[in-house]
């Protein structure tokens, strides 16, 4: 795995040893599949730069990050603008760190990265369910004429997983016929973030599950620095209190993608997207 990866400036409490680390943290600065505004590729770094911006304790939790054992990995190491060999090389990270017994953290890049993500998890967890929070439905077979893209994503996950065991929260955008398969096969939640959670978790319980966070799910007043800005989203407040109500799930791998940094200057979509991280490791681990 190690020569798949590249070191990075590492997200703020991270230990030293990998073998140590019960969370690997790894960067897939991919964004060759953007529909509209690239820069994700950035999403990583910066993500982990204003990290340090941040306290290790969580008032929320009452725990600190010194109370789990993440490694950041570094960033995969992805041939510019060729899509099935970075997500192969993404697979073969995520499948080494399953295999390892780790808690994979991914941090996007565009929401493509998903797909081999899941793929990896899905041969640990046969049962996996997916709870994906989007502006977007990203059920297309294609867009322009490309099977494999960020707007295809969540269909190629119910490839892997069962359509009923997706579960799909935030959704306020797409065409017609992503919401007329998500009304016969996925659980799409139309607009909707933190309300469905509670039964949701009822009926995922002991399964584990996998959760896919693209940060447009949230309103641009809050995350501006995104590719695909959606207005009418939640709040920071609402997206930080889905996360703290999933701790109560099994959740088994985390990714938070699609954070844009050149869009925006005041840095609060990282910012916004660090804490996330932080209260993931802390909720989920």
């Amino acid at each position: 795995m190690r020569e798949l990866l590249e070191r990075a400036g590492g997200f703020m409490g991270s230990v030293d040893n990998y073998q140590e680390a019960d969370i690997a943290l790894v960067g897939a600065p991919m964004d060759f599949t953007v529909s509209f505004r690239p820069g994700t590729r950035m999403g990583p770094r910066q993500i982990r730069t204003v990290s340090v911006g941040l306290e290790e304790y969580s008032v929320y939790l009452n725990r600190s990050l010194d109370a789990v054992r993440f490694f950041d990995c570094g960033d995969v190491s992805l041939p510019f603008g060729n899509v099935q060999e970075s997500l192969d090389r993404i697979f073969r990270v995520a499948r080494q760190v399953v295999q390892d017994g780790k808690f994979p953290l991914f941090l996007g890049g565009e929401h493509l990265v998903t797909y081999p993500i899941v793929k990896a998890v899905k041969e640990r967890y046969a049962d996996l369910v997916v709870v994906h929070f989007d502006a977007h439905a990203d059920l297309r077979l294609s867009y322009e004429d490309q099977s494999l893209s960020h707007a295809t994503v969540m269909r190629k996950v119910c490839d892997l997983v069962e359509p009923l065991n997706v579960y799909q929260l935030g959704i306020r955008s797409g065409i017609k016929e992503e919401f007329d398969y998500a009304n016969e096969n996925t659980n799409m939640y139309i607009d909707q973030v933190k309300e469905p959670l509670s039964r949701i978790i009822e009926e995922v319980a002991g399964r584990p599950v996998y959760i896919t966070l693209d940060i447009d799910v949230v309103d641009p007043a809050y995350a501006p620095g995104t590719g695909t800005p959606e207005p009418g989203g939640c709040t920071a407040r609402e997206i930080i209190e889905a996360i703290h109500l999933l701790g109560g799930s099994t959740v088994v791998g985390f990714d938070l993608v699609e954070v844009s940094p050149v869009y925006d200057p005041s840095e609060r979509t990282a910012l916004l997207a660090a804490k996330l991280v932080r209260e993931a490791m802390l909720s989920f681990c």
